[in-house]
């Protein structure tokens, strides 16, 4: 088996670190002097001497070589890479394995292109997974060795050492920087296991004998543990350890944040904890940088919709607001329509709170406390950096309201969200927020409505007859009804019988008779009545398109919308 490397080091390091100006010339003079006294490497000597630090290095020869770089500060073991190499070959030629993840071995090297550690290890797995090198700090990689090596990391086998073992909470405060502690690979290893199988977010629910785990996958929270709850106590501290929280303070609410590696990307979560009967309630959301932003014509739209929101894409002016319910897909939706319209012709600039995917070319800033700035004062401050397209992450008040409207007003387009349980609805919610409907007509391009639903898994699938109600709700028809379909269940779904959730959408355009309504603040009735005598097909129509096409199924598309008015 093959490993590949990047090119060869050039033999000059200390002229490449000169004129990157990662180095200055006095400083490699004395290095140089200093090399030839110890006949250490130059590398080792920059470091030795405090001129370059282990990221700035890593940082330079990653930049110089083309070769991908990772730190394994705050990364999280995965326990199948590290059962591959044993730790005296991880020692001796510096290698840390950072994740094993579709047939492809991470290896964190110090000198990617050390021609015998990749033939030992080649010859080692051979037959195995392939290898992907890249570039990490020496002193990092002895760390991870001596921190991760000789640990139990799966979830059993830490809580077996648990139920054997006594509970120091108090060392937990200072056990940032450790890894020994069962309950901090416990809670790192419940945090991967979470990431890995694309949950949402994750519960840590105390009751009164034991504390429930749960996950929420697809949509739907799922149990996925059941501990005494005599470990909550640790586990809780430890996790306010992570995400910086106060650990004294254990009766009002606090919100925190926690980044780890895993599997060699970046994750973010989100923490909140909330005081209960039985103690404190945790729940983490998950922002895994690593789900990539889709193509506006991937997010299943129908042909017509595709057309009508690339239509309202191309009004130079005005503002498109996305809605719908927390977890409702609205930030990946805005998203794609960015990743669209991102060229080098335009500037692009968001506000958010807080920044879940990086966009490149786009100036995106998260807002935090530290920040000291609210959306509408952010607005405020963005329209001062000559911006074509604005992102709001979330209208929430008047003020954000009013300066949002008025930089669609002053030539932009702005994109926002807002929490409606339909486009329509949205109307309302605007005259609620203080907007006047002289103001609002004229400048909304559209509404988008959406919410998501579970897809049926398409290994395990099976056709049925439809129910009469069912044929009623889907407009099938008498005569020869076509098939439906059914969950089923098999190892590829997790036997839950779906796969993945797809989105179910209304597009709400407007134009001039639809904001002359507006601006008479019509009842949702009238504006009801007028979308229908236009066409309109709301979520439930495309809830049921899906149906149809065997994408889903009814009992899904009533979980997240109502339908008791069609069966009416």
């Amino acid at each position: 088996m093959n490993a590949s490397h990047p090119v060869a080091t050039p033999a000059r390091l200390g002229e490449q670190l000169v004129a990157m100006k990662r180095l200055g010339p006095d400083q490699l003079r004395i290095a140089l002097q200093e090399q030839e006294r110890s006949h250490k490497p130059l590398g080792e000597t920059l470091l030795a001497l405090g001129f370059m630090s282990e990221s700035a290095m890593r940082a330079a020869l990653a930049q110089k070589l083309g070769q991908e770089s990772i730190s394994l500060h705050g990364i999280v073991a995965d326990a199948s890479a590290l059962a591959l190499i044993p730790k005296a070959l991880a020692k001796r030629h510096r290698v840390f394995p950072v994740s094993l993840e579709n047939g492809e071995l991470i290896l964190a090297s110090a000198n990617p292109n050390d021609i015998v550690a990749a033939d030992q290890i080649s010859a080692l797995l051979a037959g195995g997974p392939r290898l992907h090198w890249v570039l990490a700090a020496s002193a990092e990689i002895l760390h991870a060795i001596e921190l991760f090596y000789g640990h139990e990391l799966s979830i059993d086998g830490i809580l077996r050492e648990l139920e054997t073992g006594t509970l120091d909470i108090a060392s937990l405060s200072q056990a940032s920087e450790g890894y020994s502690h069962p309950v901090v690979r416990l809670m790192d290893s419940l945090l991967a296991d979470a990431t890995l199988r694309a949950a949402s977010d994750l519960h840590f629910e105390p009751e009164a004998q034991f504390l429930r785990i749960r996950y929420r996958l697809d949509g739907v929270l799922r149990q996925v543990r059941a501990l005494h709850s005599r470990y909550w106590p640790a586990m809780v501290v430890r996790l306010k350890v992570m995400a910086g929280m106060n650990i004294a303070e254990t009766r009002a609410p606090q919100d925190g944040r926690i980044t780890l590696t895993i599997s060699g990307r970046a994750v973010d979560f989100r923490a909140a904890v909330q005081p209960t009967l039985h103690g404190e309630n945790f729940v983490l959301r998950v922002l895994d940088r690593k789900r990539r932003v889709l193509a506006l014509d991937s997010l299943g739209l129908s042909e017509a919709q595709l057309a009508l929101m690339q239509l309202m894409l191309s009004r130079p002016e005005g503002i498109l607001l996305v809605t719908g319910p927390t977890g409702s897909g609205k930030t990946t939706t805005l998203y794609s329509i960015l990743a669209h319209l991102n060229q080098e012709q335009v500037n692009i600039m968001t506000l958010e709170d807080p920044v879940e995917y990086p966009l490149p070319c786009v100036r995106q800033t998260s807002l935090s406390d530290a920040l000291k700035m609210d959306f509408a004062q952010g607005v405020r401050s963005l329209l001062r950096q000559d911006p074509d397209i604005i992102l709001v992450g979330e209208i929430r008040d008047r003020e954000t309201a009013d300066m949002a409207f008025r930089a669609a007003m002053t030539g932009h387009q702005v994109f926002s969200t807002l929490h409606t349980n339909s486009a329509v609805r949205a109307i309302p919610r605007l005259f609620d927020l203080g907007i006047t409907p002289e103001v609002a007509a004229g400048n909304v391009i559209g509404i988008l409505g959406q919410r998501l639903v579970r897809r049926l898994c398409p290994k395990c699938k099976a056709p049925q007859a439809p129910s009469a109600m069912q044929a009623r709700l889907l407009d099938l028809g008498a005569g020869a009804t076509p098939p439906i379909f059914r969950p089923v269940g098999c190892a590829a779904c997790d036997f839950q019988g779906y796969q993945g959730r797809l989105a179910i959408v209304e597009l709400l355009k407007f134009d001039a008779e639809l904001d002359e309504l507006m601006a008479q603040r019509a009842s949702l009735k009238a504006l009801n009545q007028h979308l229908r005598e236009r066409g309109f097909d709301s979520m439930a129509e495309d809830g049921l398109r899906r149906v149809r096409q065997g994408h889903t199924t009814v009992e899904e598309v009533a979980r997240v919308i109502d339908l008791t008015p069609r069966m009416v």
